[in-house]
């Protein structure tokens, strides 16, 4: 086989796997569900989760984490919490996103090497923890990243998911920076609508320190 063809094939069946990923149902993970709960809790308090469940429609659904839902149970969810807070379901993806970082890193922090930072982490995103939470269960389909490294200091990536929630992945970004405490060298410019199924994500390490004003977006708690 010539290394043209067997380059060929490659190419092939990753567009096959996207394909396969965008045409079938994505569950979402419980533990998302019960991250999602605490964050509610955290930000205002459990009666507030208890009424954003019931005007979901959701209020018998009592999430574990060990078990997979339907895609619906988040739009639902995410979808009544704009109503309620003004905010839009990018806002929120966002800020959920980047709470949800330092529970990430503890769940899969024998799989992160000690030097790594935020761009280090979104390189092996895919090929080490998205692969690894493929294998631990059947139903998991987490989004695919490719991700580039363009050079030392940038990295381009391609979010692709059905789900529609490139914000989230915008989120986790400015979480990473947070939690390495790069923030203010990391800037995050999305590059396509963040609600299609394929989102393009640039991220730029600046020596400079100034990211924190180009990305212009305040902390603020989630204001149910």
């Amino acid at each position: 086989m010539t290394a043209g063809c067997f380059f060929c094939i490659v190419r092939q069946r990753t567009v096959t796997r996207l394909l396969f990923l965008i045409s079938v149902p994505t569950p979402v993970h419980g533990t998302i569900f019960t991250l999602l709960k605490r964050y509610v809790q955290t930000q205002y308090d459990h009666s507030t989760w208890v009424r954003l469940l019931e005007l979901s429609g959701l209020s018998a659904t009592d999430f574990n984490h060990r078990d997979v839902y339907p895609d619906e149970h988040m739009y639902a969810l995410v979808g009544q919490a704009a109503e309620m807070t003004g905010l839009s379901a990018d806002e929120l993806h966002e800020k959920f996103g980047e709470y949800l970082v330092p529970d990430m890193l503890y769940m899969y922090q024998k799989l992160i090497r000690p030097e790594w930072r935020t761009l280090d982490m979104l390189e092996h995103t895919e090929t080490v923890m998205h692969t690894h939470v493929r294998a631990a269960h059947t139903g998991n389909r987490p989004p695919v990243l490719d991700v580039r490294r363009i050079g030392p200091n940038e990295a381009l990536i391609e979010y692709v998911s059905p789900r529609r929630m490139g914000a989230l992945a915008v989120g986790i970004v400015q979480g990473l920076a947070r939690y390495f405490d790069e923030e203010n060298h990391i800037v995050v410019e999305p590059l396509t609508s963040g609600n299609g199924e394929r989102v393009q994500i640039r991220v730029l390490f600046v020596e400079n320190g100034k990211a924190k004003q180009e990305n212009g977006k305040p902390d603020s708690p989630f204001p149910i």
